[in-house]
């Protein structure tokens, strides 16, 4: 069978949104069909036929006005045209997001006018009558939110096509043959939209890289990554350059800085974690009080700004978590060496330092420079078996970092149950005061030295990991105050209150489960919630219900506009504690440094676009997370297509019903038409699906059993069959 040659360009029938776009640029100015088709480049009697069609159905619509016979101008309520961004469907039409309205604008698929998902765009909106829907159609595409895709490539003899595996890219890529490389029929495929012709159904790009074949695991890894353009290595000059550092502890610098090589420190981190961000350091004062230090990794002091490797810093802005690997924000020779906060080495380090009553009250603080001496390197499991068994000191061999069996010195455990008696008391005031307690499942997988899954096991905090975050979140909150109070300009880490929309469409949902939310204040929010997590906690439903809740909430971001931060009931809170893999913290490093000199409060406007670009980049990295571990989940499925599993129902739609298994949370979908038992058909009031002769429903929270169907690596999505209900 002959291959089926795709054309790439086809004449556009309908002219009305270039119409709309040549008289609103042009608005004082009327035009006929002749001086149109002459901005079109289109001169043939078809073409102008058209135009003189499309002028009579605009002026019809009452979006142009007829001036004279045959001109036009566009009309004149300029409040009808707005500014926004477009947010696409995965049905190919979209909305128009713009704060001049209360609900958003649909967008139908003809109105696009070549508008991609999140490019910011000149709107001209219509259907505002009490009671309809706005819609609107695209006039302008004001600037592109991306112009670099991941996509399969399509040889045809002489050009290509790419397509993405992107719901909301409605459009495919044309390649023309000179700028196809050296990529081959199917390969995955990095390519860069330069121009979109007049007459052409789809933009036109090159191919920038070949990323490998599908399906293979190192190709759909860095798939992940240029989808949303975050980098996998370092250019050579950033390497050359960080290699060069000095990174050697110097007398000099050491007698600039208060020296804590003495006092008692260590550091609590995952098992397999490289880069060491943070130490604490404790001290029983003569008082009956404690001196309890936050160390953190001087990443400043070698971090210059104005360097190559600032630059290249501050572009990243995060380190990204995939499942498989780390893409760091740092050189290796400074992520997980010079500024490392690793055992049995003296390291440059910035520190909170507080005199703390048994009661966990501050009684003085200081922030400065410091340098340190880790006295121990735990993992989360080895600072755990110390809290649970109070005083038996022996570390067993099958939690050991060192992999034996092996002692701590009493004192470090004496400092860690401390700590984490402190801790403790700090965490119960937070939830007090308001704070909400995430502590969400966590998904991880056991990888072979090929970065194949082998099993799964989940990540649950324990009293140890809060000991680490309450004492972390202290500086963090401690740090922000202090500059806040001053009213300097600083960075700060704010979280608005909850969506109430949001939180009123998650009440419908827990309801069905016989929980409900109070909404009466702020707080009986706060409180009802923390009450929910506490009471769905092993229960089926408990990561459905996390995910919702964690939904219904504001995204936390970086501003110098200082709201506070309502998850945590912080009025001030900053990020002090992870300049290793966060770029905000080593800004709040360098303004608390300078405004300790005396330095008077920086430039607003300057920080505030780099809490933007920092957010941005955050938002990019959690996302490229996600997609990681969808890929990886994928991929474990693909190996357990024989086996049955207990799923909970996570979703339900008018197509089908998304399950997440209860083993491994692996989440996919059962089509509606899979479904044989009986016939389906959604209930929107219900939020179910309904049988039509038994009447029986399938709804949020149900078991069933299922079986892998389909597992498409490329698109990271799981098909389920629908195999009976759990009963």
């Amino acid at each position: 069978m002959s291959k089926k040659i795709r054309k790439p360009i086809k004449k556009e029938k309908d002219f009305s949104g270039k119409i709309l776009k040549i008289l609103s640029q042009n608005a004082n100015k009327a035009f006929n069909y002749k001086q149109i088709g002459a901005k079109l480049e289109l001169d043939d009697t078809k073409s102008r036929n058209q135009i003189i069609k499309d002028l009579k159905i605009l002026a019809a619509q009452k979006k142009i006005v007829e001036t004279e016979p045959g001109k036009y101008l566009v009309k004149a309520v300029s409040q009808d045209y707005y500014e926004g961004t477009i947010d696409m469907t995965s049905r190919k039409t979209a909305y128009f997001i713009c704060d001049e309205f209360e609900e958003d604008v649909f967008i139908p698929t003809n109105n696009l006018n070549r508008a991609l998902d999140k490019d910011k765009v000149k709107v001209y909106v219509y259907n505002r009558r009490k009671g309809k829907r706005p819609e609107g159609e695209v006039i302008e595409v004001i600037e592109r939110d991306k112009t670099e895709f991941v996509g399969v490539i399509d040889m045809q003899p002489n050009f290509a096509f790419v397509s993405t595996a992107n719901p909301k890219m409605y459009t495919d890529i044309f390649i023309p043959k000179d700028k196809i490389g050296e990529a081959e029929n199917g390969d995955v495929v990095l390519v860069k939209i330069e121009d979109w012709p007049k007459r052409a159904d789809s933009p036109f790009g090159s191919v920038i890289r070949v990323l490998g074949k599908p399906g293979e695991h190192n190709t759909e890894i860095h798939a992940i990554l240029a989808e949303y353009g975050l980098p996998a290595d370092f250019p050579v000059e950033v390497e050359v350059y960080a290699q060069k550092l000095d990174t050697s502890i110097q007398e000099s610098e050491i007698e600039k800085r208060r020296d804590m090589r003495d006092t008692l420190t260590f550091t609590i981190d995952p098992k397999d974690a490289k880069d060491f961000d943070d130490a604490l350091s404790f001290k029983k004062l003569e008082n009956g009080n404690f001196e309890i230090g936050i160390h953190i990794a001087d990443v400043s002091y070698y971090l210059e700004e104005g360097t190559i490797l600032d630059d290249e810093a501050y572009q990243r802005a995060t380190s990204v978590y995939l499942v498989d690997r780390v893409v760091p924000m740092l050189p290796e020779v400074l992520s997980n060496f010079a500024c490392s906060l690793r055992p049995n080495e003296e390291k440059y380090t910035f520190s909170a330092i507080f005199e703390v009553s048994p009661a966990a009250q501050v009684i003085n603080q200081w922030f400065g420079r410091t340098v340190i001496y880790s006295d121990q390197r735990f993992a989360y499991e080895e600072a755990q078996h110390i809290i649970e068994t109070k005083g038996n000191n022996t570390i067993p061999v099958d939690i050991s970092i060192t992999g034996e069996s092996y002692v701590v010195s009493d004192e470090i455990v004496e400092a860690t149950l401390k700590l984490d008696e402190l801790a403790k008391i700090l965490r119960k005031k937070r939830m007090q005061q308001g704070a909400i307690s995430f502590d969400k499942v966590e998904v991880k997988f056991n990888l072979n030295e090929e970065g194949e899954p082998e099993g799964v096991y989940f990540k649950i905090s324990k009293d140890a990991n809060h000991l680490i975050e309450e004492f972390m979140l202290l500086a963090n909150r401690k740090v922000a105050e202090y500059i806040g109070k001053q009213k300097k300009t600083f960075v700060y880490r704010i979280h608005d209150e909850p969506n109430e929309d949001k939180l009123i469409a998650m009440q419908t949902v827990i309801a069905k489960f016989g929980y409900k939310i109070d909404f009466r204040t702020k707080g009986d929010i706060a409180k009802s919630i923390n009450a929910l997590m506490e009471e769905v906690n092993g229960k089926k439903e408990q990561n459905l219900i996390d995910t919702l809740a964690i939904r219904s909430m504001s995204k936390a971001k970086y501003s110098t506009d200082n709201i506070g931060h309502y998850g945590l009931a912080f009025d001030y809170y900053s990020h002090f504690t992870s300049p290793i893999r966060r770029y905000p913290d080593v800004m709040v490093h360098r303004l608390l440094q300078y405004y300790l000199d005396g330095g008077a409060s920086v430039d607003e406007e300057t920080y505030e676009t780099k809490c933007l670009h920092c957010s941005n980049m955050e938002n990019l990295a959690t996302n490229a997370e996600r997609d990681s571990i969808k890929y990886m989940q994928v991929k474990y499925m693909q190996d357990h297509q024989d086996e049955e599993f207990l799923g909970v129902i996570s979703g339900v739609t008018e197509w089908g019903i998304y399950v997440e298994i209860v083993s491994n949370k692996c989440e996919g979908m059962v089509r509606i038409r899979e479904i044989k038992e009986d016939y389906y058909t959604f209930d929107e009031r219900q939020y179910a699906l309904v049988g039509a002769t038994s009447n029986r429903l399938l709804q949020l929270g149900d078991e069933i059993y299922v079986k892998v169907k389909n597992a498409d690596l490329v698109k990271k999505q799981l098909d389920f069959h629908f195999l009976r209900r759990a009963e």
